[in-house]
């Protein structure tokens, strides 16, 4: 995972912290005393896969690099009332930096949850299941990052790691010809080894896609089951075949048993529901 380089982790880390406490977390530093030391526990309001562990620790550790924090892994699956994470150190820091800790890992548990849940279902097949690029600016990195935990396959990161040429390049372009063509020309002038996708909608376009040929992934875009099994069977090895468009859960199954190498899924990170966690200070209430 390139993407998870330590300048970015950080980054993310000085924004969110900057964001949520700015200048000072002044309930804390007017209401706890500075030598208070606590003991923390994350506890889980619901079942699912943890994800953000670690990112929670780094958050935590910029605060206060004395805490001291134990926690499940990364991937390690929980159920309702279960500790994720145990701190121990000064209350102020704790507190300062517990709701973008609480909101990190609700977010990326939430996505490994789903992810996991629909990689349960391919695998009785050998398709794969894709993220996209339906991600939330600046937190792509953590959302796919989610994915990867919950054994999901990171499609491409962004516009620059990837050549796909969607329904609007190839209208754009005047053609899937067209837009090939150019697109090869401008990868051999500037030095450039991408791999190509190329989006098609309907049986004529992947006909079409083969006959120019040079192609490493046909995207079957909206693509009825039926549809979808009648472009694996003609593209037949030629090219990597993924159904994409609109794929909810209900769909997995039907859609691997046509054949297709990948199956992308823009709700694994555009539309996931967060899993509820609270943090508890030994012997207090929950902290909202």
């Amino acid at each position: 995972m390139d993407y998870l380089t330590e300048e970015r982790i950080q980054s993310f880390i000085q924004l969110a912290l900057d964001e949520d406490i700015g200048p000072g977390d002044y309930t804390s530093l007017a209401s706890i005393p500075e030598a208070k030391h606590v003991t923390a526990t994350m506890i889980a309001k619901g079942g699912g896969v943890a994800a953000g562990m670690e990112l929670g620790k780094l958050i935590y550790h910029t605060l206060d690099p004395d805490l001291h924090i134990d926690f499940k892994k990364d991937g390690e699956s929980f159920t309702s009332g279960d500790e994720l994470m145990r701190i121990s150190g000064k209350a102020r820091a704790i507190m300062s930096g517990e709701r973008v800790v609480l909101n990190c890992i609700q977010h990326m548990s939430g996505i490994a949850t789903k992810t996991y849940h629909i990689v349960r279902l391919l695998a009785p097949f050998s398709t794969k299941l894709l993220d996209t690029r339906k991600t939330t600016p600046t937190i792509r990195f953590l959302e796919k990052w989610a994915v990867k935990i919950g054994g999901g396959m990171n499609h491409r990161y962004a516009l620059y790691d990837m050549i796909m040429l969607k329904d609007n390049h190839i209208d754009a372009a005047g053609g899937i010809g067209q837009a090939l063509k150019r697109t090869r020309q401008y990868l051999k002038k500037n030095k450039l080894w991408l791999k190509i996708e190329v989006e098609a909608r309907s049986i004529d376009e992947v006909k079409e896609i083969l006959s120019v040929g040079g192609v490493d992934m046909i995207m079957l875009d909206n693509m009825s089951v039926e549809l979808i099994k009648e472009a694996v069977n003609l593209i037949g090895g030629q090219a990597a075949t993924e159904a994409s468009g609109g794929i909810d859960e209900s769909m997995v199954v039907a859609i691997a048993e046509t054949g297709v190498n990948f199956i992308s899924m823009g709700a694994l990170t555009h539309s996931v529901k967060s899993i509820d966690l609270s943090l508890r200070m030994a012997g207090s209430e929950r902290i909202d």
